[in-house]
Formats: C-alpha cells, sequence, structure tokens
C-alpha cells in the first residue's frame, strides 16, 4: 500500500488526538476495501502508513476490535474481521432492538435535540441534492453520522455506548451491499427524523422498526448469495 495522507498531511502531522484520527483512517481503509477481511495487521507497518507511532496505532486498534472491524487472536496478532451473512443477520437483530428504541427516545427528549435534527435535516438536503455525485466514502461516513445523531438526541449514555459500535460496524456492511447513491436508499429517513421533530415518540419507533425490517429484507438476498 502507498503511504496514506490525511488532508494532504500525514497522519501523525494534524492537531486531533490521534488514536481517534487513526482509527477513523484504518476504518475508511476497512470499508472500502484497502484492508481486506483476514488480513492481519502488521503495526510496525500501519505506523510508516501513517506517519505515526506504533501507540497511537495499538490504541485505534483497540477501538475497532471493540467496534468488530478487527478480530485479535493470542498469539497471532490482528486481523480484518469477516462479515459472514449470519453475522449480517444478528446484526440486524440488534439493531431491530436498538434503533426504535433510540428513536423513540430522542422523539421524547425535548428542546435540546434541535441542533441535532438541524444537522440530520442538512445532511438528508446535501444528499437530496447531491447524492449520485457524492463519492461513497462521504455518503456512507453520512450514513454513520445521521444514525448516530439520532442515539445521541436520547442522551441516554448507556444506549449511546452499545449502539455507536452498532451503527458503525453497520456502515460496513452497507457500504458493501446497499446502494448509498440512490435516494431510495436515504428515503425512509425523512420520515423517522419528521417523527422526531414532531416528538411523536410511536410514530417515531413505528418509523424506525419499518426502515430497519426494509433494508434487511432489501440485504437478505445480497447476503445469502455471497454466504
Amino acid at each position: 500500500m502507498n503511504r496514506v495522507t490525511w488532508d494532504s498531511v500525514l497522519v501523525g502531522d494534524g492537531h486531533q488526538p490521534l488514536r481517534d484520527v487513526v482509527a477513523a483512517e484504518l476504518r475508511r481503509l476497512i470499508l472500502d476495501g484497502t484492508l481486506q477481511p483476514g488480513e492481519r495487521l502488521v503495526e510496525d507497518r500501519l505506523a510508516q502508513l501513517l506517519g505515526v507511532s506504533r501507540n497511537p496505532i495499538r490504541e485505534a486498534m483497540r477501538v475497532l476490535e471493540a467496534e468488530g472491524f478487527l478480530d485479535v487472536v493470542s498469539r497471532r496478532g490482528a486481523f480484518v474481521a469477516t462479515l459472514s451473512a449470519r453475522q449480517a443477520d444478528d446484526l440486524f437483530d440488534v439493531r431491530l432492538a436498538l434503533e426504535p428504541l433510540g428513536a423513540r427516545l430522542a422523539a421524547s427528549a425535548g428542546e435540546h435535540v434541535t441542533g441535532a435534527l438541524d444537522r440530520a435535516r442538512a445532511i438528508l438536503d446535501l444528499v437530496q441534492e447531491s447524492g449520485p455525485d457524492q463519492d461513497l466514502d462521504t455518503l456512507s461516513n453520512l450514513h454513520t453520522e445521521l444514525h448516530s445523531l439520532i442515539f445521541q438526541m436520547t442522551q441516554n449514555t448507556y444506549l449511546i455506548a452499545i449502539a455507536i459500535p452498532m451503527v458503525k460496524r453497520g456502515q460496513w456492511l452497507l457500504r458493501q451491499s446497499a446502494p448509498l447513491q440512490t435516494p431510495s436508499a436515504w428515503s425512509q429517513h425523512h420520515g423517522l427524523i419528521a417523527a422526531i421533530e414532531a416528538r411523536d415518540p410511536d410514530l417515531a419507533e413505528a418509523a424506525a422498526r419499518h426502515h430497519v425490517l426494509s433494508v434487511r429484507s432489501g440485504l437478505r438476498p445480497k447476503l445469502e448469495d455471497s454466504a
């Protein structure tokens, strides 16, 4: 692999916390297929690639392990995880439990969600205006941000701690299997955000459940074909 840069400079030259920056870059390399499922990650090689020391690499790898992007095997090292059809189905079982709950709590949260709602609407407007022209990296990041915002609106620290890694793991699946560059992939989000904005917990919960079931139904044939 070629030496990776971050905003035209080496990652190590930036001003963000290195662990977070390195984790984001490694996550991107996994999502776009540069780092392949089953590939062994070598700390020295990644440190050279990203222009950082081994410590932030090690810390970032712990983050990605917790999110499910890496499998760490005793005495063998860290490997890019694989996502089987069974694991994808398990992920949707968890989404079906957490996303309707997150939507209900977000709709019940009151005035403090205004800023997050503004950002959610801005994401949907951006995708509606220029979705087909956006690169897949940008769209998958926007999709992850949108779903993360809903959980953040709940202000439930336990739910957020559980759900955000799930959202990031789901990004991997959607990146591989879902047509994020088509308007239909985003259409149901409008109703979900509108229900939260209307402070209608029942409608928000129903919209979130319908969305998860719809995405699961659309992806299942692709997952079975790849099994």
